[in-house]
């Protein structure tokens, strides 16, 4: 049936994007679509009225729960750690209905917490104590917090505006689509995503699977709590960005490209729909580029509060209008992606290297960093260090020199820092200075790179709660598609706050077999991922969780 729908839902182009329209509804009716409207919807789509309710009642922003919102607070693991919530929470209460307040994740905030969303704008740090005058007079607060590159300045350097935009274009149209490949290739460069799989292989695939249409799309909703690094590219250097899926889009021969940005991003949607209409002004994009034969169109489209679109074909669902499910593989995007055209699916990061890649030679991105893990990676820093920020690191960068130099040191007491949004490691003390920035040390030492964003957990934080966190996380966000991560998230979730309760003992054998399904019958890395961090919790906090197993099993 989605084959289906991914066509029905094609049939009208970029243009008139179903998955948009739900969301127009959405905002003309005070939180959630009209019933009657997703009628005529599901009517002009030549779907089912499930179809369009189905997909309605799946995002956080969509569905009816969220008619009437007005103020969202953030409840993400950085925001968690930090112990601000309760009292934004209580703020917001105390000045809203309680109807009318929200949950809303992760802020990207992380760098000073307190965050919370009021009227399509973010907030953090001492501005809830001026939600009197917000709500009077709708301020904008600037989001501001260090950046700095340490070794190779890629994707922090100054872009050089259009200009240079111009010329990088017209350098890569004297090369043919197949010379701009071998670049990449040559690079080594892996996807930032978290998965660490070769760009260059991905294009090639989708440049050899035969279409009349092909797409690049962007993914700029990986939603990891902690991380803000796609933030920073998309609202501090959105041509790099841009530019990087004009060059995918030459290289497979793509016509359009897809941007799918957080709901929780607003100021990201806003700047990057600038930099697209200057594009188009100057004459960039649209129809024979500069001469060359080359067609590149972009489509931003507004998401709306699902985390599990951070998964590609979850992702690829969601931009059809469909409840974003993840697809079962292969066919893979490459082959058979957006409306069952060959699709390249890359994150933010990744996308964003391509101009050096382009300007400087694969080879010069290759030689900078560590192995099989070239190039640089951003780093997102919370508020527990010094010096919390963005901050660009070559490949094979000590860790150690990420918390002393990068982040000037600690402010408060950690036991463990959380690395790589909610499925990455959970790294114990003693181990952050074994490790290097790269996906090879990181696996080495039982832990994942990921997005490396950094929440750090305080020693008077219970790991116990957080693994509870971690488990409601994944049961909230869940697809539900496949049992494992559907039912067994929820299950250690339940597991995890009877034991805090006191009132109940973990068989520490049946949340092995818990964690084990999880990880080898989840479709995706949602639920495959989530056991990595809780093994990590149980190997090296055996006494802190004590007092919550059975005795006789966590002691072994």
């Amino acid at each position: 049936m989605s084959k289906n729908l991914s066509g029905l839902s094609g049939r009208k182009g970029m243009d008139e994007n179903l998955y948009e329209n739900l969301g127009d509804l959405a905002e003309q009716n005070d939180g959630t679509p009209d019933p009657k409207e997703l009628k005529k919807l599901a009517e002009k789509y030549l779907m089912g009225n499930a179809n369009t309710y189905g997909a309605t009642s799946f995002y956080d922003f969509l569905k009816p729960a969220n008619k009437g919102k007005k103020v969202y607070y953030c409840n993400g693991s950085s925001c968690l750690t930090a112990k601000t919530q309760e009292g934004v929470v209580s703020t917001l209460k105390n000045n809203f209905k309680e109807e009318e307040v929200g949950h809303i994740c992760c802020l990207g905030r992380c760098h000073e917490n307190s965050a919370f969303h009021y009227d399509g704008k973010n907030y953090s740090g001492d501005a809830i104590d001026n939600i009197k005058e917000i709500v009077k007079d709708k301020p904008i607060q600037e989001d501001e917090y260090h950046v700095e590159a340490f070794g190779e300045a890629i994707l922090t350097s100054e872009f050089g505006g259009i200009e240079n935009f111009k010329g990088v274009l017209t350098d890569m149209f004297e090369k043919s689509d197949n010379d701009a490949l071998d670049e990449i290739k040559k690079s080594g460069m892996r996807g930032r995503g978290g998965a660490g799989f070769p760009i260059g292989f991905k294009l090639e695939s989708c440049k050899n699977t035969p279409s009349d249409e092909r797409f690049i799309v962007c993914n700029a909703d990986e939603g990891d709590p902690g991380a803000y690094s796609d933030k920073y590219i998309m609202e501090q250097q959105p041509l790099k960005l841009l530019l990087g899926m004009m060059i995918a889009g030459y290289v497979v021969g793509a016509q359009w490209g897809v941007l799918y940005i957080r709901y929780e991003y607003p100021d990201s949607l806003s700047i990057i729909n600038e930099a697209i209409a200057e594009l188009e002004k100057e004459g960039l994009i649209g129809e024979n580029i500069l001469g060359s034969g080359f067609d590149f169109y972009f489509k931003t489209i507004k998401a709306r509060g699902a985390y599990i679109c951070g998964e590609e074909t979850s992702l690829l669902s969601s931009i059809e209008g469909q409840r974003a499910e993840v697809r079962v593989r292969p066919p893979y995007p490459t082959q058979k992606g957006l409306f069952s055209k060959p699709t390249v699916v890359n994150n933010v990061e990744s996308l964003a290297n391509l101009p050096f890649i382009l300007e400087q030679g694969g080879d010069a991105y290759s030689a900078i960093g560590r192995g099989r893990s070239t190039g640089t990676k951003l780093i997102s820093l919370d508020g527990f260090f010094n010096r919390p920020g963005i901050y660009e690191v070559p490949m094979g960068y000590a860790f150690e020199d990420v918390v002393n130099e990068c982040g000037q040191g600690l402010n408060t007491e950690i036991k463990a820092m959380h690395i790589g949004g909610p499925l990455g490691g959970l790294v114990p003390k003693e181990k952050w200075f074994n490790l290097t920035i790269d996906f090879e040390s990181f696996a080495e030492n039982g832990f994942l790179l990921g997005h490396a964003s950094v929440v750090c957990i305080p020693n008077d934080f219970p790991l116990a709660e957080y693994v509870k966190h971690l488990f409601k996380f994944t049961s909230d966000e869940s697809c539900g598609k496949c049992f494992p991560c559907r039912l067994g998230s929820k299950r250690g979730e339940e597991m995890f706050e009877q034991a805090l309760k006191g009132d109940y003992k973990i068989d520490r054998e049946l949340l092995d077999d818990l964690l084990e399904t999880l990880e080898s019958g989840s479709l995706c890395a949602l639920g495959g991922g989530l056991p990595l961090p809780i093994k990590n919790a149980l190997q090296y906090f055996v006494e802190e969780f004590n007092p919550y197993f059975e005795e006789s099993v966590v002691s072994n």
